[in-house]
């Protein structure tokens, strides 16, 4: 969309910030103009920041999650657990994974979920690179810790008949309850997975 009264780079901004996830045309126009209103030093340190995202990170060669160092921190760690491996939909996933300290094994990033809806397919994810590190590796186990939605579900699902002939337990994560929450703001189905999840008191 193109507005003639606003100088050219700002609308060429404007509609950049729109291109992003979650960001449309007023809220783009809201961090325009906040960058504008702020001074140059902000807009220069933002534009220093995502030049050196694009020229200094890349993905792990292993488990495919962001870095800066070939492989990434988390696989050249020697003192994790090389025989457990959890897979992941985003690098976010891991980040909250290991923000929780409750899992010291090595990781797997798909980069997505299967969605037909949104034209992603198996073959646009790191699943085969996933496949050829548990068929040459010597895992125990494999946490699929995909999504609890209806696309992780079935990544998931695809995950266990592709990785079947390794002999390799796999297991999910526990769906459930969040702690604080309140029952009556609870949806169906996670109150169905915790019903069936219950545990000995």
């Amino acid at each position: 969309m193109v507005n003639n009264a606003l100088p050219r780079p700002v609308q060429q901004l404007i509609n950049e910030f729109s291109r992003l996830p979650g960001i449309g045309s007023k809220s783009a126009a809201r961090l325009t103009f906040f960058l504008l209103r702020s001074g140059g030093q902000l807009a220069l340190d933002l534009s220093v920041a995502l030049q050196e995202l694009k020229e200094k990170t890349r993905f792990c060669s292993i488990c495919f999650n962001i870095t800066e160092e070939e492989p990434c921190l988390i696989c050249q760690d020697d003192t994790r657990d090389k025989r457990l491996l959890c897979v992941v939909e985003e690098p976010l996933d891991l980040l909250a994974l290991e923000r929780a300290r409750a899992y010291s094994g090595q990781y797997h990033v798909l980069h997505g979920a299967i969605s037909p809806i949104e034209g992603i397919g198996p073959e646009d994810l790191r699943i085969d690179e996933l496949v050829k590190r548990v068929s040459e590796g010597d895992f125990d186990e494999i946490i699929l810790a995909t999504n609890p939605t209806l696309e992780g579900e079935s990544t998931a699902l695809y995950l266990k008949r592709r990785l079947a002939d390794t002999g390799v337990r796999m297991t999910g994560l526990a769906r459930g309850l969040s702690v604080g929450g309140d029952l009556e703001y609870t949806d169906e189905i996670t109150l169905g997975r915790a019903l069936d999840g219950r545990v000995d008191l």
